[in-house]
């Protein structure tokens, strides 16, 4: 009974927090493909708080926010 809630608490929790990194990702991939690198970096800036802090509350694996922030950051410095 009360782990359902919580479990249903927290799920939606976790979605909204994914629906928020891929709304990130987004932006940041459509700034680097516009060639809009200020508003690249400040998106980049923004997702990467969001990445760690999913890292560390165990939403996304640690290597997979590693892996991201990687990518996206090598991207943005070309």
């Amino acid at each position: 009974m009360k782990a359902n809630r919580q479990n249903v608490k927290r799920r939606e929790h976790n979605r909204e927090l994914r629906s928020k990194l891929r709304t990130g990702l987004k932006a940041v991939r459509k700034s680097l493909d516009d060639k809009n690198v200020e508003g690249a970096k400040a998106a980049l800036k923004t997702l990467q708080s969001l990445v760690d802090k999913m890292a560390t509350k165990g939403i996304i694996h640690k290597n997979t926010a590693s892996r991201l922030k990687s990518r996206l950051s090598t991207r943005a410095s070309k």
